[in-house]
């Protein structure tokens, strides 16, 4: 949903402001790009979740909504969009 991509991106941009004092403040550089490797992943994990989203909207608005059974190969496709 939008408000928890909203959290996500804001927990990102709070970890990002703290990356830069760390750099700043001349921390080591093995900290820093794990720090880094974090906010990559919580970005990802933000843009795979409107993504996903934007999927279910979209095949909502065209064929209505979907029974649980029905749902199966659209959970299996927005599985394998993690390989994208």
């Amino acid at each position: 949903t939008h408000p928890e991509i909203v959290n996500r991106l804001k927990r990102a941009q709070g970890h990002l402001r703290s990356i830069v004092e760390m750099i700043e403040n001349g921390r080591a550089c093995l900290d820093i790009a794990q720090q880094l490797h974090a906010v990559e992943r919580a970005v990802a994990n933000a843009k795979r979740t409107l993504i996903h989203d934007h999927i279910d909207h979209c095949l909502e608005q065209t064929v209505g909504p979907m029974s649980r059974g029905a749902r199966g190969p659209l959970e299996e496709f927005k599985e394998i969009t993690k390989y994208l």
